[in-house]
């Protein structure tokens, strides 16, 4: 028997051979997860097409299906193909797209399934794109007329939920029109957002632990390696940026304007940042040190001056704030504690904001002493359970009673609790009712930046009057994939949000 297994690095020399041999050759891309029918019927009538069929497969680390896809491997997947009757050759892509390996297989005949047809109903604009490499080489874009399968839904059927989950995506699917919310994600685009707040730079150092020393009582590490990632609101403007049409931040950094130059050439071109450098302070940077195997943070130290802006300072970020301020329709404050905003500066900021969304976050800096008291008539606050415990000096009652008491106390109209494992609580004040979100996150690797990443999505949902139980599920679902990945590292994606979401209502 032949082999069927191609490496991709030996695509081109195959696909010379097969060329001489005058042989038409058929493509066909996708996850192909869960074998069924329709892929068999589906490959059955593509190799009608041609005389050889060569099937290609999303990597593992690009599928976007929803946690804990694939099901299957890469490898699982190419020996599930290779015995199907139909498939002369198949191989592992490289890259998240079918782009690439179109053009090095170079299809006469590149085959898709009914369903994709329709590129306006394409949320990933992949299918056009597909086609102009298909163009390119020569070749054809054809589609099979099988009736079409769903390897979501059955996966989807098979897959261990608890009771909550199944409870909570029933709710998602009957309040879902996919449509509808694909048109209504879009308009977002619409949208200006104005972010403030400390730009935070994430150093992440990581080490081998050695032991204890040999003289002294401490543990010694060996550094080995160091990755940098945007924290803060610039982490926050990143991950809008993929929604909005435009988003303007308005931050600080040290006189010396460090890291400025790393900041703007990894902000998207639809955003403008503009600084407050602060005199006699650096920019804020947080580093972690990471054993390398295990991935558990060790140590962590702080390099920042977090003094309160002085007089001077304040009246020139006043200045920028209320330049700014009106031209925007959505205002959201992620504050760190590290003294930007002043009492002056939060005053302001609730009172001339068309709508605002706000963390006031605790941390090691900063806790027992920053508060969110100061933000008064406020319409969407993210915090965790913990930092709403500690706002209440309350360590005991209920969490929807503190919730609401919060929500009374600071004129808050939409409070969101996040509860690690336990997943979210929404409480709207207007309507007095409380929406729960179970956590879906699959795997915890890091869970610095989850609310800066709930606190994006939820805030332009609630912001255009989305329903609460998917604005707080795509919240949700972004902070999960934001835990996923170490610190800030990969900004949240529209697609891969919509996808899942796709994916998981079907």
């Amino acid at each position: 028997m032949k082999k069927k297994i191609i490496n991709i690095n030996d695509i081109e020399k195959l696909i010379n051979f097969l060329k001489k041999k005058k042989k038409r050759i058929v493509h066909c891309h996708g996850v192909f997860d869960l074998l069924h029918i329709g892929h068999f019927n589906h490959f059955r009538s593509a190799k009608k097409f041609g005389d050889i069929l060569i099937v290609s497969i999303t990597p593992d680390r690009f599928v976007q299906k929803g946690f804990n896809r694939p099901y299957f491997n890469a490898e699982e997947r190419l020996q599930g193909l290779s015995h199907i009757e139909d498939v002369d050759y198949v191989v592992l892509n490289n890259s998240p797209d079918a782009v690439s390996i179109i053009k090095k297989i170079q299809p006469n005949y590149y085959c898709k399934g009914k369903e994709y047809k329709k590129f306006k109903e394409d949320i990933t604009g992949q299918i056009k794109k597909e086609y102009s490499a298909v163009k390119s080489v020569k070749g054809k874009l054809v589609y099979t007329d099988d009736p079409v399968y769903s390897s979501s839904k059955i996966l989807n059927a098979a897959t261990t939920y608890d009771e909550s989950q199944k409870h909570f995506i029933e709710k998602v699917k009957s309040s879902t029109n996919m449509n509808l919310l694909n048109k209504k994600i879009e308009k977002l685009k619409k949208l200006k957002i104005l972010v403030v707040g400390e730009t935070i730079i994430d150093k992440y150092v990581f080490c081998e632990a050695l032991g204890k020393s040999g003289k002294e009582p401490h543990l010694v590490l060996r550094d080995l390696s160091e990755e940098t990632y945007l924290g803060g609101v610039v982490a926050i403007a990143r991950s809008i940026s993929d929604f909005s049409g435009k988003v303007t931040v308005l931050s600080m950094i040290g006189k010396n304007k460090e890291y400025e130059k790393v900041i703007k050439k990894n902000l998207s071109k639809n955003t403008n940042i503009k600084f407050l450098y602060r005199e006699n302070c650096p920019t804020i940077v947080k580093k972690r040190y990471i054993e390398h195997i295990s991935r558990n943070k060790v140590l962590g130290v702080y390099s920042m001056d977090d003094k309160l802006l002085n007089e001077k300072e304040e009246k020139i970020f006043e200045k920028l704030l209320l330049k700014e301020i009106k031209k925007h329709d959505c205002v959201i404050v992620s504050d760190y504690g590290h003294g930007l905003i002043t009492k002056k500066l939060a005053k302001i900021l609730c009172e001339k904001s068309k709508f605002i969304s706000l963390n006031a976050q605790s941390n090691a800096s900063n806790i027992g002493y920053h508060s969110i008291q100061k933000y008064k008539n406020v319409d969407c606050v993210v915090m965790n359970e913990n930092e709403l415990r500690h706002e209440l000096r309350n360590k005991s009652d209920k969490i929807n009673l503190l919730t609401k008491k919060l929500s009374q106390l600071n004129n808050i109209e939409n409070l969101i609790i996040t509860k690690g494992l336990d997943g979210a609580i929404l409480y709207n004040s207007k309507k007095n009712k409380f929406y729960n979100c179970p956590a879906f996150a699959s795997k915890v690797v890091d869970k610095v930046g989850a609310g800066d990443s709930m606190l994006s999505i939820i805030s332009l949902l609630l912001n255009q009057k989305f329903d609460s139980v998917i604005s707080l599920f795509l919240s949700s679902i972004a902070a999960a994939f934001t835990v996923e990945e170490m610190s800030n590292k990969v900004p949240i994606s529209k697609v891969k949000l919509l996808k899942y979401l796709n994916h998981i209502v079907k």
